[in-house]
């Protein structure tokens, strides 16, 4: 990109995470809003909040490397990025979220379940190959928005004890944040009663290659089952390379296909319904309770709510508003001990499970993760069942900043400043 400086740069309005993907999902054309932006930063090179507009941009419409590179130019300017609190609304309390670089599903989707409300948003990134700071900004509660990953784990690990005896209220603990990679997940829950969650390993290439020629076994690898299995990239989420392989021939050319060094596999669990269809439930915890956010219906087994053809459907949709109205009465009761021992197994404070159940009765878990999107943007015209429950979950999620906020002011003293005493102060931008 060539750029000229300007002698009075101008600052650039921060669009952010929500607004944009409501644009995306609304079908709006971004590229009016992306050439806007270029010839912004012709002339403003440095404006940090235009370059990650692009880059959000530019990997919503399927241009990861140069939004990669985008991203990067706005960290070098500044690290801390300010979504405040709605127009003409004093804020509650101040929320920092400690953030690390990459795409759409590297952290918390903070933005969407804060839009509309009376909490500010500080979101400080820390890139995981840099120091950590000496000093954070003030605030009154901190979240780990960071979600795990090989390429986060060290920063989590760093967090765990520089965190420790933190004087603000921490959420999502980095140490809990750390319990969620996929293999790790399915040896916690997997014992848990009432849950079923399948084997998960991480497997070298030349371990599937082995069971591809016919020299292991499944069994061997996972403890249990055979095929059909499920392979997937590490670190990969939203089906990306995804696949339900049936016989060693398949797993040999997927992997012909694929140049990864390592992946997750894991036994598959027909978890189709006796009408023949699947039925994924994405549903988040928060202080105790649990929220459905959408159910995505469909004859395929690998559901993403965007292809499984809710819109076009009246059927769905009608049966999806019927789960959301009486899921306190039905499927949280149901499953009611084994999200309350999920719960008491995770310790986290905030995460979302995407789960099915089991023709046998048990909650089928696919994934439990804290950087899972939710959010209010599906037309109400079409789906008018939906604002109401999601403005349900995001007045949970502000309950919870608001109770962990008091119970800390409590335990310091009523008449204690909210934002005394922050190791070290502000950092630079």
């Amino acid at each position: 990109m060539t750029r000229t400086t300007s002698a009075a740069p101008t600052a650039h309005a921060f669009v952010g995470l929500r607004e944009l993907l409501r644009m995306a999902h609304q079908g709006e054309d971004l590229r009016p809003l992306a050439e806007q932006l270029i010839e912004h930063l012709a002339a403003n090179p440095s404006d940090a909040y235009a370059l990650m507009d692009l880059s959000l941009i530019l990997q919503m419409t399927g241009k990861r490397p140069l939004a990669m590179a985008m991203q990067a130019e706005a960290l070098q300017v500044r690290r801390l990025f300010q979504a405040p609190a709605a127009p003409g609304v004093r804020p509650r309390l101040r929320l920092l979220a400690l953030m690390v670089p990459g795409d759409l599903m590297a952290n918390a989707p903070l933005e969407c379940l804060l839009h509309g409300s009376d909490i500010a948003l500080d979101m400080l990134y820390l890139p995981p190959d840099q120091p950590l700071p000496d000093a954070l900004p003030d605030h009154d509660v901190l979240i780990v928005a960071a979600g795990e990953s090989d390429r986060t784990r060290a920063l989590l690990d760093a967090l765990r004890e520089a965190l420790a005896g933190w004087p603000r209220p921490v959420l999502n603990a980095p140490e809990r944040v750390l319990q969620l990679s996929r293999d790790r997940a399915a040896q916690l829950l997997s014992p848990l009663p009432g849950v079923s969650m399948p084997p998960t390993r991480r497997a070298p290439r030349d371990v599937l290659g082995a069971i591809a020629r016919g020299e292991a076994e499944v069994a061997a690898h996972l403890g249990a089952g055979g095929f059909p299995i499920l392979v997937r990239p590490l670190d990969s989420h939203a089906g990306r390379d995804l696949a339900k392989l049936d016989t060693p021939a398949a797993l040999a050319a997927y992997l012909s296909a694929h140049d990864d060094e390592e992946f997750f596999i894991s036994c598959f669990v027909d978890y189709r319904n006796a009408d023949g269809l699947f039925r994924k439930y994405r549903v988040v915890m928060l202080e105790g309770r649990t929220y459905v956010c959408h159910v995505g219906i469909s004859d395929h087994w690998m559901i993403h709510y965007l292809n499984a053809g809710m819109t076009d459907s009246a059927d769905k949709r009608a049966e999806e508003a019927d789960i959301m109205q009486r899921f306190d009465e039905t499927f949280a009761v149901r499953h009611r001990d084994a999200l309350e021992r999920i719960q008491a197994c995770l310790g986290l404070d905030y995460f979302g499970l995407d789960c099915a159940e089991t023709p046998g009765g048990d909650l089928l878990i696919f994934e439990a993760d804290t950087c899972m999107v939710v959010h209010d943007l599906d037309p109400a015209d079409v789906f008018p069942y939906k604002q109401p429950q999601m403005r349900k979950v995001f007045a949970a999620f502000r309950t919870l900043l608001l109770n962990a906020a008091t119970d800390s002011q409590r335990a310091r003293g009523a008449g204690d400043d909210a934002r005394e005493s922050i190791p070290g102060g502000t950092p630079a931008r």
